[in-house]
Protein backbone atom coordinates (compact mmCIF):
# COMPACT_ATOMS: atom_id res chain seq x y z
CA UNK A 1 0.00 0.00 0.00
CA UNK A 2 0.88 3.45 0.06
CA UNK A 3 1.99 3.90 3.65
CA UNK A 4 4.60 1.39 2.81
CA UNK A 5 6.65 2.58 0.33
CA UNK A 6 10.11 4.34 0.11
CA UNK A 7 9.92 8.37 -0.51
CA UNK A 8 11.94 7.02 -3.80
CA UNK A 9 8.99 5.56 -4.99
CA UNK A 10 5.99 7.93 -3.72
CA UNK A 11 8.12 10.59 -5.77
CA UNK A 12 8.47 7.97 -9.00
CA UNK A 13 4.04 7.61 -8.78
CA UNK A 14 3.66 10.95 -7.88
CA UNK A 15 5.84 13.00 -9.62
CA UNK A 16 5.54 17.13 -10.09
CA UNK A 17 2.87 17.85 -12.87
CA UNK A 18 2.20 21.22 -13.58
CA UNK A 19 -1.13 22.34 -15.66
CA UNK A 20 -2.45 25.28 -17.14
CA UNK A 21 -5.01 26.94 -14.55
CA UNK A 22 -8.37 25.03 -14.16
CA UNK A 23 -11.76 27.05 -13.17
CA UNK A 24 -12.97 23.77 -11.75
CA UNK A 25 -10.19 24.18 -8.70
CA UNK A 26 -11.59 26.96 -7.31
CA UNK A 27 -15.21 24.56 -7.13
CA UNK A 28 -13.21 22.06 -6.02
CA UNK A 29 -12.05 23.67 -3.03
CA UNK A 30 -15.03 24.73 -1.72
CA UNK A 31 -16.57 21.49 -2.29
CA UNK A 32 -13.87 19.67 -0.16
CA UNK A 33 -13.99 23.03 2.43
CA UNK A 34 -18.05 22.07 3.03
CA UNK A 35 -17.34 18.11 3.40
CA UNK A 36 -14.47 19.62 6.32
CA UNK A 37 -17.00 21.43 7.87
CA UNK A 38 -19.28 18.90 8.30
CA UNK A 39 -17.00 16.69 9.44
CA UNK A 40 -14.67 18.57 11.43
CA UNK A 41 -17.63 20.97 12.87
CA UNK A 42 -18.34 18.37 15.80
CA UNK A 43 -14.13 18.93 17.01
CA UNK A 44 -14.30 23.01 16.46
CA UNK A 45 -16.98 24.65 15.12
CA UNK A 46 -15.25 27.91 14.46
CA UNK A 47 -12.16 26.99 12.73
CA UNK A 48 -10.60 28.87 9.53
CA UNK A 49 -10.85 27.50 6.10
CA UNK A 50 -8.43 28.71 3.31
CA UNK A 51 -7.78 27.23 -0.28
CA UNK A 52 -4.42 27.90 -0.72
CA UNK A 53 -1.36 27.06 -3.41
CA UNK A 54 -1.05 27.71 -6.84
CA UNK A 55 -4.85 26.41 -7.45
CA UNK A 56 -5.47 29.24 -5.54
CA UNK A 57 -3.57 31.82 -7.99
CA UNK A 58 -5.90 32.78 -10.72
CA UNK A 59 -4.34 32.51 -14.02
CA UNK A 60 -0.89 30.37 -13.52
CA UNK A 61 0.34 26.84 -13.79
CA UNK A 62 0.08 25.04 -10.80
CA UNK A 63 -0.15 21.36 -9.66
CA UNK A 64 -3.24 20.02 -9.75
CA UNK A 65 -3.47 19.94 -6.12
CA UNK A 66 -6.26 21.85 -4.15
CA UNK A 67 -4.31 23.31 -0.97
CA UNK A 68 -6.55 23.84 2.47
CA UNK A 69 -5.38 25.41 5.10
CA UNK A 70 -7.60 24.22 8.08
CA UNK A 71 -7.27 26.33 10.92
CA UNK A 72 -7.47 25.83 14.60
CA UNK A 73 -7.23 27.46 18.23
CA UNK A 74 -6.15 24.49 20.07
CA UNK A 75 -3.37 22.36 19.89
CA UNK A 76 -5.73 19.83 21.61
CA UNK A 77 -7.98 19.59 18.98
CA UNK A 78 -5.50 18.04 16.26
CA UNK A 79 -6.18 14.10 17.55
CA UNK A 80 -9.67 14.28 17.07
CA UNK A 81 -8.93 16.20 13.51
CA UNK A 82 -6.74 13.54 12.51
CA UNK A 83 -8.89 10.82 13.88
CA UNK A 84 -11.73 12.18 11.86
CA UNK A 85 -10.06 12.65 8.87
CA UNK A 86 -8.00 8.96 8.72
CA UNK A 87 -11.63 7.66 9.46
CA UNK A 88 -12.91 9.48 6.73
CA UNK A 89 -10.20 8.22 4.10
CA UNK A 90 -7.35 10.47 4.09
CA UNK A 91 -3.72 9.59 4.66
CA UNK A 92 -1.36 11.21 7.09
CA UNK A 93 1.29 12.69 4.77
CA UNK A 94 3.47 14.35 7.94
CA UNK A 95 3.28 15.56 11.42
CA UNK A 96 5.07 17.84 13.41
CA UNK A 97 4.34 20.19 16.36
CA UNK A 98 1.30 22.89 15.38
CA UNK A 99 1.44 20.87 11.24
CA UNK A 100 -0.20 17.76 10.42
CA UNK A 101 -0.77 17.61 6.72
CA UNK A 102 -3.48 15.10 5.64
CA UNK A 103 -3.95 14.10 1.80
CA UNK A 104 -6.73 12.44 -0.23
CA UNK A 105 -6.70 11.47 -4.30
CA UNK A 106 -3.38 9.05 -3.67
CA UNK A 107 -3.99 6.23 -4.89
CA UNK A 108 -1.73 2.52 -5.49
CA UNK A 109 -2.10 3.64 -9.53
CA UNK A 110 -1.05 7.22 -9.33
CA UNK A 111 -3.46 10.35 -8.39
CA UNK A 112 -6.70 10.33 -8.44
CA UNK A 113 -9.06 12.77 -10.87
CA UNK A 114 -9.07 15.51 -7.44
CA UNK A 115 -6.08 15.38 -5.14
CA UNK A 116 -6.36 17.46 -2.11
CA UNK A 117 -3.60 18.48 0.55
CA UNK A 118 -5.27 19.75 3.83
CA UNK A 119 -2.98 21.24 6.50
CA UNK A 120 -3.64 21.57 9.59
CA UNK A 121 -2.42 24.43 11.66
CA UNK A 122 -2.93 26.94 14.58
CA UNK A 123 -4.83 30.27 14.17
CA UNK A 124 -1.85 32.60 12.79
CA UNK A 125 -0.08 29.90 11.10
CA UNK A 126 -1.79 30.76 8.12
CA UNK A 127 1.44 33.01 5.83
CA UNK A 128 0.41 31.12 2.47
CA UNK A 129 -2.53 32.98 2.77
CA UNK A 130 -0.59 36.13 2.28
CA UNK A 131 0.65 35.03 -0.37
CA UNK A 132 -1.84 34.05 -2.30
CA UNK A 133 -3.93 37.21 -1.80
CA UNK A 134 -0.81 39.37 -2.80
CA UNK A 135 -0.24 36.99 -5.91
CA UNK A 136 -3.90 37.57 -6.79
CA UNK A 137 -3.12 41.37 -6.50
CA UNK A 138 -0.14 41.37 -8.60
CA UNK A 139 -0.37 39.18 -11.66
CA UNK A 140 2.95 40.28 -12.89
CA UNK A 141 4.38 38.74 -9.53
CA UNK A 142 1.85 35.86 -10.11
CA UNK A 143 3.93 35.01 -14.00
CA UNK A 144 7.70 35.34 -12.29
CA UNK A 145 6.02 33.08 -9.71
CA UNK A 146 4.60 30.71 -12.71
CA UNK A 147 7.98 31.01 -14.77
CA UNK A 148 10.01 29.72 -11.41
CA UNK A 149 7.41 26.92 -11.45
CA UNK A 150 8.05 26.07 -14.90
CA UNK A 151 11.85 26.22 -14.87
CA UNK A 152 11.98 23.81 -11.48
CA UNK A 153 9.51 21.05 -12.65
CA UNK A 154 11.71 18.54 -14.95
CA UNK A 155 14.44 19.20 -13.19
CA UNK A 156 12.72 18.09 -9.80
CA UNK A 157 10.02 16.49 -11.11
CA UNK A 158 11.04 13.07 -9.01
CA UNK A 159 12.31 15.21 -5.58
CA UNK A 160 9.34 17.06 -4.30
CA UNK A 161 11.48 18.47 -1.49
CA UNK A 162 13.69 20.00 -3.68
CA UNK A 163 11.24 21.34 -5.99
CA UNK A 164 9.61 23.56 -2.82
CA UNK A 165 12.44 24.19 -1.29
CA UNK A 166 13.95 25.83 -4.69
CA UNK A 167 10.54 28.26 -4.48
CA UNK A 168 11.53 29.06 -0.75
CA UNK A 169 12.96 32.38 -1.48
CA UNK A 170 10.45 33.54 -3.93
CA UNK A 171 7.72 33.00 -1.34
CA UNK A 172 9.01 34.05 1.74
CA UNK A 173 9.86 37.52 0.01
CA UNK A 174 6.82 38.34 -1.36
CA UNK A 175 4.96 37.08 2.28
CA UNK A 176 6.88 39.39 3.72
CA UNK A 177 5.78 41.85 1.33
CA UNK A 178 2.62 41.19 1.92
CA UNK A 179 2.13 41.40 5.77
CA UNK A 180 4.49 44.37 5.74
CA UNK A 181 2.04 46.47 3.33
CA UNK A 182 -1.17 45.20 5.40
CA UNK A 183 0.88 46.37 8.66
CA UNK A 184 1.49 50.17 6.76
CA UNK A 185 -2.11 50.68 5.39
Amino acid sequence: MIEEMTLEELWQLFPIILTPFDDRWKFWAEEEITLLKVLLEPVRPDMEYHHIGSTAIKGIWAKPTVDIIVATHDIADFYPIKTTLLNAGYLLMNESEGRMCMVKGYTPDGFAEKVFHIHIRLSGDTDEVYFRDYLNSHHDVAKEYEALKLSLWKKFEHNRDRYTSAKTDFVRRYTTISKSSLTQT
